[in-house]
């Protein structure tokens, strides 16, 4: 969507107006919204509100501060918005005008393309060789193999857009150039990617050190070969009400005993489950932490996940939730789960 045209300046008159919403797509989106000389918002513009200020006997020549909605809803650049998000949906109300402190229009948000606006910078690992899926990974990095004709990194940066995260990192370091050159400074696509250049392999979570601070007080980290349709506002929303320091994603991994499990104390038999069923939870590649845990790490030391994890549980006073991946999650690491991706991606929604 082209934010642009549904932006007018304060000092044109209703014909001209009315003549802008006539050229926007349709009518879900017919609205604009009006600014001063300063880019500041004044408010909203319908075709009913120039209807309406018609049949109150104004002229279509009147200046459209005469028609418009001074009292237009509006979402702040950096505040928590995920719950009025929700409630403008359930209202019906998809396109928002984004500001700054200071009442400054930053951008025109569709929440019919957008899903949420997430407060979070995110990091995604993309600096591993993939030895596994060689001679795939000889002459292209991992993340930028294709599946459904689009690499698998861009799948998951596209999904991150579309919650609304605008502030991206990339890890690289095996044949990087290919992976700068690909997305470049993100504007392409209305975000702003920056890189994390390794000489040397950090781990999962080194690469954190490098970067002198974050945008955002929240950081989202992911292997950038994971194929999922995680929902990254429900599991954010998670990792904010728990109260934790750091969340994982976790994936339920049940195991089918074909027989019955003799609870026993010493030769004693006390209990049986008859062909009892587990669920265990293993590690989905996917985190959330707060950005002050960057501070802990040492600049340039390989320091995975794990290594994080084991710290936040030591501590004692921090806390580490995991939240179960209920969606669909396939880790792209063998050639079988490359070509279950090749399918999975023509019936599974991203």
């Amino acid at each position: 969507m082209d934010s642009n045209k549904h932006i007018i300046k304060d000092n044109i008159i209703a014909r001209e107006a009315l003549q802008a919403l006539d050229n926007l797509p349709d009518s879900v989106r017919r609205t604009l919204f009006v600014v001063d000389e300063r880019n500041q918002l004044v408010g909203s513009l319908t075709d009913g509100d120039i209807r309406r200020g018609l049949l109150a006997g104004m002229e279509i020549s009147h200046p459209i501060t005469d028609f418009i909605r001074r009292d237009c809803k509006f979402l702040l650049e950096g505040k928590e918005n995920l719950q009025e998000i929700k409630r403008y949906r359930k209202e019906d109300i998809f396109l928002l005008p984004l500001v700054n402190a200071d009442h400054v229009l930053l951008s025109v948000v569709n929440l019919q393309q957008t899903r949420t606006i997430l407060p979070i910078s995110a990091i995604l690992m993309a600096g591993g060789r993939g030895e596994r899926l060689r001679p795939l990974t000889d002459n292209t990095p991992k993340p930028m193999l294709k599946i459904g004709g689009k690499p698998i990194i861009e799948i998951n940066i596209d999904r991150l857009i579309s919650f609304g995260v605008k502030d991206i990192f990339i890890s690289v370091r095996y044949m990087k150039e290919q992976i700068m050159e690909y997305f470049g400074d993100g504007s392409s696509k209305g975000v702003s990617i920056k890189y994390i250049e390794e000489t040397d392999p950090l781990g999962t979570l080194g690469c954190l050190s490098l970067v002198e601070s974050f945008k955002q007080d929240n950081l989202l980290v992911m292997n950038s070969d994971l194929l999922t349709n995680i929902d990254f506002e429900d599991f954010y929303d998670y990792f904010k009400t728990s109260k934790a320091d750091m969340t994982l994603a976790s994936i339920p991994y049940k195991v089918n005993i074909p027989y019955a499990v003799i609870d026993t104390n010493k030769e004693e038999v006390k209990a049986f489950k008859e062909k009892p069923t587990y669920t265990y939870y293993s590690n989905g590649g996917i985190y959330l932490m707060k950005a002050a845990l960057q501070r802990t790490m040492k600049t340039g030391a390989h320091f995975n996940a794990t290594d994080m994890m084991d710290m936040v549980i030591a501590d004692g006073l921090m806390t580490l939730k995991h939240y179960p991946l209920l969606d669909y999650w396939l880790d792209i690491g063998k050639h079988q789960d490359f070509l279950k991706a090749q399918e999975d991606i023509k019936r599974i929604h991203f």
